[in-house]
């Protein structure tokens, strides 16, 4: 049985250090998800990677926290709520400090999935802590200033990493992070109330273990497909054929057996089950432009580090702008503020795919701000329209498969599109190349090549380079086509949610 404190009986200035330690546990945590973001560039060159290899660092951290969360309620139930806070924080702040150390591609990823599955409770127990800790009341407040850290986590660690990055090297934006996170976790053994384990809490291994297998095997199918030649490789079909195999035994137990791990009813709520779609696209279009823009403004563009932090800073004051702005919008029905937002999302997709290698500071800072305040926008109708006719019985279970969907989205729509970056770059350099040669008789009409030339071997490799860097932006406009497409339809699948019960007259 739990000892908790009620939360009348806490002292303000307790409540207020425990709001204060676990939104910086929690916004630690969140730094770490796209602290790698703007390092792609400096990590593949320092590991001898390819484009696809490195974003393993980012897909496979998010994938370990969505497989890890659902488990938040079993590990706090079996362990006490302190236990499992004080696990988290600090042990990933230990695997932070490995990804520092890491001398190979395979360490690196490595760290970063216990990074990801040992930081995963912090963020979902920090939010029970702060409700409980707080009368019933202050709620919403309490609840706006813990949902900023979903907003500036993912920016602090791309905008102070690339400066670091730019100063010193890769390693020490993961250094970065470690004192912070010792600080949070000495300050959470200090004020977190301590509670014991309470009764033993039933999991269900067989359909955790069914469905974490599926995740897995899914994303390594999206990664490493393009490389291996998709169903050409026989690892491929092996890898897909246990996906399909362990979800098919996860969509049989969870039907048959009397207390899943997910309760598949619970998708007959019409808005749960939009609401899911919903945040699945969500996830997708949330942290992609962070992961891709990074490595194309460094590699191709030449941008410095310590500016491209600051670009993916400005998303960061948009998202501030957009929760802001929720104040008024929450007012109103959801399907209009998520409509609001995701069609603000399908402009900054069609804003990024009218961009070139020339393209200025200022336009990709304003671009950011949009995609910034366009996610804040959508975050709280989003959560209120997909829990709005759910019993609230079921609100801890069905908020962990919400939170599940929304990470795994970003991480297997990441692969998506790195997959489509490197297959659009080689099939369109190869179709460029064909041209560039003395038989090619347009070559020899007056000003055709302009500053170019094929006359020396230095010349030709310079156009080559040229020619590459035009054939990675067609890849990349091709991503942020995806981008602008799925962001399109979630205001169709919008439309299909039931809206407000209007009272009687």
């Amino acid at each position: 049985m739990s000892d908790r404190p009620e939360a009348d009986e806490l002292p303000v200035l307790r409540r207020v250090l425990i709001l204060a330690a676990v939104v910086l546990g929690s916004t630690l945590y969140a730094t770490t998800l796209l602290v790698a973001s703007t390092l792609l560039p400096q990590m593949q060159g320092s590991m001898a990677a390819t484009p696809d290899e490195i974003a393993w660092t980012t897909t496979f951290n998010i994938l370990a926290t969505a497989i890890a969360t659902p488990t938040s309620g079993f590990l706090a139930a079996r362990f006490g709520r302190r236990r499992v806070m004080l696990t988290g924080v600090l042990g990933s702040t230990l695997a932070t400090w490995l990804c520092g150390q890491a001398e190979s591609l395979e360490a690196l990823v490595l760290w970063r999935v216990l990074q990801g599955g040992i930081g995963a409770p912090v963020v979902p127990l920090s939010n029970a802590i702060v409700l409980d800790s707080f009368p019933r009341r202050q709620a919403g407040l309490v609840s706006s200033i813990f949902g900023m850290t979903v907003v500036l986590g993912p920016v602090i660690g791309p905008v102070f990493g690339g400066m670091l990055a730019e100063s010193h090297n890769w390693r020490w934006a993961f250094y970065m992070i470690i004192p912070a996170g010792l600080l949070a976790g000495l300050a959470q053994w200090l004020v977190l109330p301590r509670d014991r384990p309470a009764a033993r809490v039933p999991m269900d291994w067989i359909g955790f273990l069914a469905l974490a297998t599926a995740i897995a095997c899914l994303q390594l199918v999206f990664s490493r497909g393009q490389r291996l030649d998709w169903f050409e490789s026989r690892e491929i079909i092996v890898e897909a054929g246990i996906a399909a195999l362990a979800f098919w035994i996860f969509l049989a137990h969870s039907l048959t057996t009397e207390r899943p791990f997910l309760n598949l009813r619970l998708l007959l709520d019409r808005n749960y089950a939009i609401g899911l779609a919903l945040v699945l696209i969500y996830g997708m279009v949330n942290f992609t432009p962070i992961v891709l823009l990074p490595t194309l403004l460094q590699s191709y563009a030449g941008y410095p580090d310590s500016i491209i932090g600051q670009i993916v800073g400005y998303r960061g004051i948009g998202g501030v702008i957009g929760f802001g702005s929720t104040l008024v919008i929450g007012r109103l029905d959801p399907r209009i503020g998520m409509s609001l937002g995701f069609g603000l999302l399908v402009v900054s997709g069609l804003w990024l795919m009218s961009l070139d290698l020339n393209v200025d500071v200022d336009t990709l800072r304003l671009n950011a701000v949009l995609q910034g305040v366009a996610v804040g926008v959508i975050w709280v109708p989003l959560t209120v329209l997909t829990f709005r006719t759910l019993d609230t019985r079921y609100t801890a279970e069905a908020m962990s498969v919400f939170h599940l969907l929304r990470n795994l989205g970003s991480s297997l729509f990441i692969s998506a599109s790195v997959t489509e970056i490197v297959r659009s770059t080689t099939a369109n350099y190869s179709r460029m190349t064909e041209q560039v040669s003395p038989a090619n008789r347009a070559l020899g009409l007056p000003d055709a090549m302009g500053g170019w030339s094929l006359e020396t071997p230095e010349a030709l490799a310079r156009l080559a380079r040229e020619v590459e860097r035009q054939a990675a932006m067609i890849g990349y406009l091709n991503a942020f086509g995806l981008y602008m497409a799925v962001s399109a339809l979630a205001i169709l699948l919008v439309m299909l949610a039931r809206g407000p019960v209007r009272a009687a007259r």
